[in-house]
């Protein structure tokens, strides 16, 4: 038998492949089809990997959520700053007074 190399395992088997695998008397229940072992494995693997890319996604939704409260947070704080600034210049501006002549 020999060994496969690292790049044939980083495809999906084929069944013909997953059953050559499999030991004589597992071979031939694979063959009555007295179990679908491969297919039952075949989709566990593909949900494990789409949960994967899910909680990275949600993971990367999270952070992108965080940063975005950050950012509130600061622009929060400018604009008390900025209403704090014009308030002060609002009350310390005077008109100029009115000369009474038209």
């Amino acid at each position: 038998m020999t060994t496969s190399s690292s790049s044939e395992t980083s495809r999906p088997l084929t069944r013909s492949e997953w059953v050559s695998t499999l030991p004589p008397w597992r071979r031939l229940l694979a063959m009555l089809n007295w179990r679908p072992v491969y297919d039952i494995e075949q989709e566990s693997e593909q949900l494990r990997i789409r949960s994967l890319e899910s909680e990275k996604r949600i993971k990367q939704i999270e952070n992108e959520i965080d940063q975005l409260k950050q950012d509130n947070a600061r622009l929060a704080v400018l604009n008390s700053k900025m209403d704090a600034l014009l308030r002060r210049d609002e009350s310390s501006f005077q008109l100029p007074p009115s000369t009474g002549s038209n």
